[in-house]
């Protein structure tokens, strides 16, 4: 009779672990369903959308080279824009500049941030912030003049042209007569995209 008991419970037992082992089973058939569902779903959409992003994406920039009397300078401004629309866009670029003047010599890198707007194909605004490292190095007579510091500039700028090159003239609201890269705070420009 005792064995008849023991034999009853664990067949009570095994019926119980034989449930919990079909509801598991359930459950992960329906996961494993639900899965290839979700992944035939998404297949049968297919590829989504390419990102048009890069068509929209312009380099340009500008590269200077002069020689004079006892003197040498190069200058290369590489930048990239993006065309939020045919009005207006906004990049950013680097700037570096070497020059030589008889025994001054003068490197300046740095980048700015820019942004146009055309309100008609040939008329361009902008505005532009830089920031520029200048090293500097002067020798008068037995003297050394070492200088390194950093300048802003902040342009406000109208252009002409087309869409690939435009023409004009910014100002340097912040210009310091000193300090600056440039020689006045009206500097023209010429900026070419592709």
């Amino acid at each position: 009779m005792l064995n008849l008991v023991l034999g009853l419970s664990g067949s009570a037992k095994l019926y119980k672990l034989m449930k919990a082992l079909a509801v598991y089973l359930k459950k992960k058939t329906v996961l494993l369903i639900f899965a290839g569902l979700l992944g035939i779903s998404c297949f049968g959409q297919g590829p989504g959308p390419k990102s048009d992003f890069w068509t929209h994406v312009r380099f340009g920039g500008g590269i200077g080279l002069g020689f004079g009397n006892d003197s040498f300078s190069f200058a290369i401004s590489p930048s990239a824009i993006y065309e939020f629309s045919p009005m207006f866009a906004s990049g950013i670029g680097l700037q570096y500049n070497y020059s030589e003047f008889r025994d001054s010599k003068f490197n300046a890198i740095g980048g700015s941030i820019m942004s146009f707007f055309n309100p008609i194909p040939a008329i361009q605004l902008s505005a532009e912030f830089e920031q520029i490292r200048v090293n500097r190095r002067e020798n008068i007579g037995d003297i050394r003049i070492e200088e390194k510091y950093w300048v802003p500039a902040l342009f406000f700028g109208a252009g002409f042209g087309n869409r690939n090159v435009m023409v004009g003239l910014r100002y340097d609201v912040l210009y310091d007569s000193r300090d600056s890269l440039y020689a006045n705070a009206w500097v023209p420009f010429v900026r070419v995209f592709f």
